[in-house]
């Protein structure tokens, strides 16, 4: 009979915060419309692919040669020849008005030592200031270069009527999961995760200071209904409103990005509505300890946007980062949803294999619920004091 009473508040609650939520249009739209144009936004502009490089040339042999030398540069997608220049200075120019990012220097003599027998240096100007596309671009004309060197040694043994000897060990790599290495494929699921843990937190964190600002709460604290049963009721529609989020992102990733989805859609959602549970309790969580909404929305944004971001693991490696780092990062619960999303959007790994991952995402949603619980005093403040 209790227990029947219970469903009742709860329900009650949650038909009077998805009433509220239908009357905001602001958080309305936020919450349904925002994150598929986040995914859509990002998911085209952010990415680690790095390609057409671009890049001049300053040769200064001008030789048969160099030319054949320079023409490697202009059959790959990596880099984008941006022509020739005449002097340093003006590959200084060029660096500086972000016209290209690497520079070849062929020196003089070049063809000359080259059929002497001697071997030559060229040099490779690279813009450090973005460590990571230099990184990249000196990786790709390393490449190219080396390449260029083994034509060259080829063709020289052949012209001596020497077979070119057999290579003894070759490499045949295989990729699995992302066979194409597309950046799409972990930056998409990274995305919807982060984009979940900002929404759902966001708009969690207005439900009780919203109370509290309108005088609303005063009336809640009069009626039967329990702690328990306020945050249950609360969180109900959230968790509607972010199985639709999770809905869509997936959808939009999955027939706009080509992300593919080799697992199950309902294990999928299942661990999504965890990790939501998890996301909107810390909202709440949030709204009932600071009771005003500028300062709920603001709290909400620097606990979940930038651990998520950093620390979760999808743009920087949790293995690189330093060992204290590391362990901070066991507090953040984005960090686990993007292990289960990769694993069964990639992988195609039943759930039950991630039970680490799902345990963990247990513990953080129940202690959250419990936070939430105790921090939402169902009493008037002058009745504490």
């Amino acid at each position: 009979m209790k227990t029947g009473k219970s469903l009742v508040r709860i329900f009650a609650v949650a038909g009077k915060e998805w009433l509220q939520v239908r009357r905001d249009s602001r958080s309305l739209i936020l919450s349904l419309v925002a994150p598929a144009l986040l995914i859509m936004l990002f998911g085209y502009a952010l990415t680690v692919d790095v390609t057409n490089v671009g890049m001049a040339v300053y040769d200064q042999d001008r030789s048969t040669l160099s030319r054949r030398f320079v023409e490697k540069f202009s059959h790959t997608e990596y880099l984008s020849m941006r022509g020739h220049v005449q002097s340093y200075a003006e590959i200084d120019r060029l660096i500086d008005r972000e016209r290209i990012a690497m520079a070849l220097v062929i020196p003089t003599g070049f063809e000359r030592r080259f059929k002497s027998g001697k071997s030559t240096a060229v040099q490779l100007i690279t813009d450090g200031s973005d460590s990571t596309t230099a990184t990249v671009a000196i990786g790709y004309a390393s490449a190219i270069i080396m390449n260029f060197n083994l034509d060259l040694k080829i063709k020289e043994l052949a012209r001596s009527g020497i077979r070119s000897p057999e290579i003894p060990v070759e490499i045949r790599s295989r990729i699995w999961y992302n066979p194409e290495l597309e950046s799409k494929n972990f930056i998409v699921p990274g995305l919807v995760v982060l984009i979940l843990a900002i929404i759902s937190a966001l708009i969690a964190s207005l439900t009780i200071s919203r109370e509290w600002e309108r005088g609303t709460m005063e009336t809640l604290i009069t009626t039967p209904v329990r702690g328990f049963e306020l945050v249950l009721g609360k969180l109900i529609p959230y968790l509607l409103i972010g199985l639709f989020d999770v809905a869509a992102t997936i959808t939009l990733g999955y027939f706009v990005f080509d992300v593919p989805l080799r697992g199950s859609f309902v294990e999928l959602a299942l661990v999504s509505l965890l990790f939501l549970t998890g996301t909107s309790c810390m909202g709440i969580l949030i709204s009932a300890a600071t009771r005003v909404q500028v300062l709920s929305v603001q709290a909400a944004m620097v606990v979940t946007y930038l651990p998520s971001f950093i620390l979760s693991g999808f743009i920087f490696p949790i293995k690189s980062m330093p060992v204290v780092v590391q362990g901070i990062t066991y507090l953040i619960p984005a960090r686990y949803l993007i292990v289960l999303i990769k694993g069964i959007a990639l992988k195609g790994v039943s759930a039950t294999l991630l039970w680490t991952q799902i345990v963990f995402l247990s513990v953080f949603a129940l202690l959250v619920f419990a936070g939430s619980i105790k921090k939402l005093s169902m009493r008037l403040p002058e009745a504490r004091s």
